[in-house]
């Protein structure tokens, strides 16, 4: 017997590649890759990923992007009936901004151990003193979350690999980037 997902499973799944598309974005100009979609009635209607540093702005978090971009299109700073899609679990300012805007669902992907605020280090959005509250749902393609942000790290950790004749190439592609050496084979298991 298979065990296949269901529709709102696939659509969770779906939604969250997307995500994981603007997180690359993110990488693309040097920012920590996390990206968010905001869907309404099945429709992507905004995106938005990390940009705090380039922007010059500690609360440019994708999903803060992604709220301001929602709120602009629908002229409307609540966004009922939305669900926003992220792929790592969200902090603290980022839960109250979603609770704010009366967002209906959280999905995320990698949950976060030291800033979680859906349940990792604290649960803002179950928080019964609070007015409002929005379902959260955590690990979809969490592997897949979590990978991109490891690599980022370690990618940033080892900083530039150093060329000392010939032609380094650097290819972006769904995945990441990932770097040639010189020769144009592929990092070994010794280049980690």
């Amino acid at each position: 017997m298979h065990d296949f997902p269901t529709a709102a499973a696939a659509a969770d799944q779906a939604f969250m590649r997307l995500a994981l598309d603007q997180a690359r974005n993110a990488w693309l100009v040097g920012e920590v890759p996390v990206g968010a979609v905001i869907v309404r009635e099945g429709h992507v209607i905004a995106t938005g990923y990390n940009r705090p540093v380039g922007d010059s702005d500690p609360t440019a978090h994708a999903e803060i992007v992604a709220l301001r971009q929602a709120a602009a299109l629908l002229g409307n700073y609540r966004l009922p009936g939305c669900v926003l899609y992220v792929t790592l679990e969200p902090c603290a300012m980022c839960a109250m901004a979603m609770l704010h805007a009366r967002v209906s669902r959280v999905v995320f992907g990698a949950h976060d151990p030291k800033t979680g605020a859906a349940g990792s280090v604290l649960d803002l959005f179950s928080e019964p003193r609070l007015n409002h509250h929005c379902s959260a749902l955590g690990g979809v393609e969490a592997p897949a979350c979590s990978a991109l942000l490891q690599e980022f790290f370690r990618t940033r950790r080892r900083g530039p690999p150093a060329i000392t004749s010939g032609d380094a190439t650097a290819q972006v592609h769904a995945g990441g980037l990932d770097v040639m050496h010189v020769d144009g084979a592929a990092p070994s298991a010794e280049d980690d």
